[in-house]
């Protein structure tokens, strides 16, 4: 089948230059046979049922992710390993597109509307977009959760995620900030504040105002929309960039990434921190956004220490580095579903993963 060409938009999360020849492909193209295009390089440009395209994907998934691997002898292996072959089945299954006209609506047959979770995602529409029916999938989930709400324990009302932006379906950040004390009549800065979760918290439980920073526009967006419909619109604002506000605060809060490697993609910015450069630069400009009496509140999992990506003690030597005391600390064993899932190649590391907040204070 001859190479189809034309001018569009590529739509994905990574930094994959947009394909340069699109292949049409139908409802007759055979799992194996796609599979075998996709890792020579071919874009396949689906022209069949929306169903049948997801049934090819999902095919496609499950033979991508039976291919041998070597047995990782230690956690940090299986972490390497377990890294990879994400990253090649991205590169893979990213192989299989769909297209959308300038309305987003997508170009096959039977297919589901589309439009209103496409332009939260991603805008307006310009063009014809080309998207991996992958990412369409994840744009098309993200929007139910939009429409639905999320119900997180310990926050009064629904929160609203957007497409982009990490969903917090762990409770053990919750469940730790509900334990600080000195809440009441307290400032506070949030860094990285994604949907906004962690300053809602602080002001039901009555601090009087919060700032908020995040590097995402989407979250800064996210936020914006959750504060007006939670009702914290006049006691919460929140810019894009990176670390602080200008701005100085009895209570400073922070979930940040914790995994000391590069994303790969924009999605992992939430959770990826390459060199630790993120909590370096928090630890370290903490205590001059700190009122006298201020307390930073630094809520982190220690899997990178179980992974055998950063030293046991490492942060503990970095909040001597930055001149911070640990007044209090607490700890919550995971709940998510991978620490329970011994299928899990990270199932060691994961069963004995806890999340803790650190009380900081400045030595000054």
């Amino acid at each position: 089948m001859e190479p189809w060409v034309t001018p569009f938009s590529y739509r994905t999360e990574s930094d994959d230059a947009a394909p340069s020849e699109l292949h049409d492909v139908d409802d007759r193209l055979r799992a194996d046979d796609a599979l075998r295009r996709a890792r020579r390089g071919e874009t396949l440009l689906f022209k069949g049922t929306f169903l049948n395209a997801k049934q090819l994907l999902a095919a496609m998934t499950k033979r991508q992710a039976a291919a041998p691997r070597p047995p990782p002898a230690t956690a940090l292996e299986a972490f390497r390993s377990e890294r990879r072959a994400r990253h090649l089945e991205h590169q893979v299954l990213s192989k299989l597109v769909v297209g959308l006209d300038d309305t987003y609506r997508l170009e096959v047959a039977k297919a589901p509307e589309v439009r209103l979770a496409c332009e939260h995602a991603w805008g307006p529409a310009t063009g014809r977009t080309v998207t991996p029916l992958k990412t369409l999938l994840g744009v098309m989930g993200a929007e139910a959760w939009r429409a639905k709400g999320l119900v997180v324990p310990g926050l009064e009302g629904r929160l609203t995620p957007f497409y982009g932006v990490y969903t917090p379906t762990r409770t053990e950040y919750v469940e730790l900030l509900l334990g600080v004390k000195g809440v009441r009549g307290a400032s506070v800065i949030d860094v990285g504040t994604g949907t906004g979760l962690l300053a809602f918290v602080l002001l039901q439980r009555g601090a009087t105002s919060v700032k908020a920073t995040d590097i995402e526009s989407r979250a800064v967006e996210c936020a914006t929309l959750n504060a007006l419909q939670l009702g914290w619109s006049d006691r919460f604002s929140v810019e894009q960039r990176p670390l602080f506000p200008d701005a100085v605060a009895d209570l400073i809060v922070c979930n940040p990434p914790w995994i000391p490697e590069a994303p790969k993609n924009r999605f992992d910015r939430a959770v990826f921190d390459e060199g630790d450069a993120f909590i370096t630069g928090f630890l370290d400009g903490v205590g001059a956004h700190l009122t006298q009496k201020g307390r930073a509140l630094l809520i982190i999992s220690n899997l990178a220490e179980l992974l055998g990506l950063r030293p046991r003690g490492w942060l503990e030597a970095r909040f001597e580095a930055a001149g911070l005391e640990v007044a209090t600390t607490a700890s919550l064993a995971a709940k998510h579903g991978k620490a329970k899932d011994p299928r899990d190649p990270l199932h060691a590391a994961r069963s004995a993963e806890i999340t803790t907040l650190y009380e900081l204070v400045s030595r000054r």
